[in-house]
């Protein structure tokens, strides 16, 4: 009877341990899953902030670039009309 009743004990505890132990593995896995999903989640959100800052700068300097051509363009033309004016000036002067 007592040896009927270990086994039954160690047959309980084989069992308990055995769940324990699927549910540890099955939680470990849960936890792995989630982490890689907010790996990839923090990585995307890392590659987007990367993107936007990207454009906003290239957008930047393609403003940038446009205004100085812009000012360069305005000085040339008062530059051209100035001389063409002193030019004409001079001409009918002399």
């Amino acid at each position: 009877m007592i040896l009927g009743n270990q086994c039954t004990v160690v047959v309980v505890v084989v069992v308990v341990v055995v769940v324990i132990a699927v549910v540890l593995a099955l939680v470990v896995r849960v936890l792995l899953l989630v982490a890689a999903v907010l790996v990839v989640e923090v990585v995307a959100a890392v590659v987007v902030v990367i993107v936007v800052v990207v454009v906003v700068v290239v957008v930047i300097v393609v403003v940038v670039l446009v205004v100085v051509v812009v000012v360069v363009v305005v000085v040339v033309v008062v530059v051209v009309v100035v001389v063409v004016g002193v030019v004409v000036v001079v001409v009918v002067v002399f």
